[in-house]
């Protein structure tokens, strides 16, 4: 099962390496004459572009700002499901109240020691900034919101709701990851304006979205990865292929954007995500393959790499997601994402010798048969698009989902902490297991409880709930600390070498999940509900909901 098809296919493996080569080289030389082009312009005509690049920017800005001055008005619509009732079983509702319990020490550690700061450093107990989000504060508040509503702890949710109305503050002159500050903060704020109807956090959300606009002045439309949100000038990041974009940054603005405009009555945020889309339904895909890095300015691909983890995983989750959010009427997305999800099932699905399925990595058609711990979310995406498959595929797609499931589970168990490795690997006989030391850290990441939880509700089988209560002892006797929780550097050793941060998505996501897979289905139905990759809620933006009236003046 090592070698790819690619290769197989080919009479002599010789020649495919031969195109290979062929291929890099045409790549290196383009990005030799791209640089040269550059290079011949007069220092005159760079410092003209410069400031009619500048000039276009700060006219763009003024003319989005100006749509906003004030937000029209909106008939709320009472959440479905925002809480659920206890559950009947005794021992089910001393676990999902034990997951409240972690919930309160993770958040009242972060009030203690770095309140309106980003996140938590549990063992110096002291605040931390991570650079994704520039100067912006108060990450591990705005992510938590959604999980301190769904778990009932009131008082909590209102003293971060208060935060935000006097505290959370966007002008601010420094860089930022547009995707992070997207999940997080735009989601979060959306999500909490859905379940509370509060109106600060329609009003926040949309004026974070504006000024995440700039980010798309680029010559195809593709956004760039980092944007200064007072300069408005973006640039992507520079370790990425020829000053690449990535798929699943980019790929990832898609339903927070379609919310914006929903609750802006303005289209642009729409047209935004819409023309990514156009843009990549126009490029060739190798092999039916989206590759993660697509350059800006010129509107093509860049390296050949192919992932369901990092760099592309959450791409082909709002593709899924987009035609659910849409009630089923973006059909367009359904196609994109059941052609990518064959295209993946050829070239990237693998069993191993022992009969474990896993996702594999694909550089121009060579595969590496490494598994990220953030690729197990694709255990619940498979199943949760199950339903919708092309004829017949339906059981398919939930034993796939399935599978999925089980080796990540494995990935966690082959441990000695019980928790899962960043990476694992299926090669030189080893499976499910980490062999580099920069892959062995865990860093109270959801991924692998977010499949248990899709998982548990669309199959009901009782293994996810034995498998997610592993994880939370796992979690209390390895990463609770006097101060919160932190993450590991290394899940095979018998001793705790801890990281020191409480990262803002152990509240919104992984303590999230791990609640819902111990309540009732109807805490937060799937019917009603999409969750975005921060797991976020979004309502399914029904045909029959009446639209925000668009102020024609």
């Amino acid at each position: 099962f090592h070698s790819s098809p690619a290769l197989q296919s080919a009479a002599d493996p010789a020649a495919a390496l031969e195109d290979n080569l062929a291929r890099i080289r045409e790549n290196h030389e383009r990005a030799l004459r791209e640089a040269k082009e550059t290079l011949q312009k007069l220092p005159e005509e760079i410092q003209r572009d410069i400031l009619l690049e500048k000039e276009k920017v700060a006219q763009d800005q003024l003319r989005d700002k100006a749509v906003f001055r004030r937000l029209p008005p909106v008939d709320f619509v009472p959440p479905i499901g925002a809480v659920g009732r206890e559950p009947a079983d005794a021992a089910i509702r001393e676990k999902r109240a034990k997951i409240k319990e972690m919930m309160k020490h993770a958040w009242n550690n972060y009030k203690r020691y770095a309140w309106g700061l980003n996140e938590l450093k549990p063992i110096s107990k002291e605040g931390h900034s991570s650079s994704l989000f520039g100067s912006i504060k108060g990450a591990t508040i705005v992510d938590a919101l959604d999980t301190l509503f769904i778990m009932e702890m009131k008082d909590e949710f209102e003293e971060a709701k208060s935060w935000v109305e006097e505290n959370l503050d966007f002008n601010v002159n420094a860089e930022v990851s547009v995707f992070e500050v997207n999940i997080r903060f735009v989601g979060g704020l959306l999500s909490a304006y859905y379940l509370s109807g509060e109106e600060i956090f329609r009003k926040k959300a949309v004026e974070l979205g504006v000024k995440l606009l700039p980010a798309f002045h680029t010559p195809s439309g593709i956004p760039w990865a980092l944007l200064n949100i007072k300069s408005g000038i973006g640039r992507n990041w520079p370790w990425a292929s020829g000053g690449s974009s990535i798929l699943a940054e980019f790929g990832t603005l898609h339903l927070e954007f379609l919310h914006l405009s929903h609750l802006s009555g303005n289209p642009i945020f729409a047209e935004k995500v819409m023309n990514i889309r156009t843009v990549l339904n126009n490029l060739e895909k190798p092999q039916g393959l989206y590759p993660n890095y697509l350059n800006p300015s010129s509107g093509q691909w860049g390296q050949y790499h192919v992932s369901v983890g990092g760099l592309g995983d959450s791409f082909y989750e709002y593709l899924l997601k987009a035609w659910l959010m849409s009630d089923k009427t973006d059909l367009e997305a359904k196609k994109m994402y059941f052609d990518a999800v064959q295209a993946i099932e050829t070239h990237l699905i693998r069993k191993s010798s022992t009969g474990l399925t896993y996702i594999a990595e694909w550089k121009g058609g060579l595969l590496e048969h490494k598994m990220g711990h953030l690729t197990c979310f694709a255990g619940g995406m498979f199943a949760l698009g199950a339903d919708d498959a092309p004829a017949g595929l339906t059981q398919h797609y939930l034993q796939l989902g399935a599978e999925i499931a089980r080796t990540c589970y494995e990935s966690y168990n082959r441990t000695y902490m019980k928790l899962g490795p960043e990476a694992f690997r299926f090669d030189g006989g080893v499976e499910a297991i980490a062999t580099r030391q920069n892959e062995k850290y865990y860093i109270l990441r959801p991924e692998v409880v977010e499949t248990y939880m899709y998982m548990w509700r669309l199959t009901h089988d009782p293994k996810y709930r034995k498998w997610a209560w592993e994880a939370v002892e796992a979690l209390e006797n390895h990463c609770r600390v006097n101060g919160g929780y932190s993450g590991l550097r290394d899940v095979y050793q018998r001793h705790e070498s801890y990281d020191d941060v409480q990262q803002s998505f152990f509240l919104a996501e992984t303590l999230k999940y791990l609640y819902l897979i111990f309540s009732d289905d109807d805490l937060l139905p799937l019917e009603h509900w999409v969750f975005n990759t921060e797991a976020h809620l979004l309502p399914i933006l029904s045909t029959n909901k009446k639209e925000v009236e668009v102020n024609e003046k």
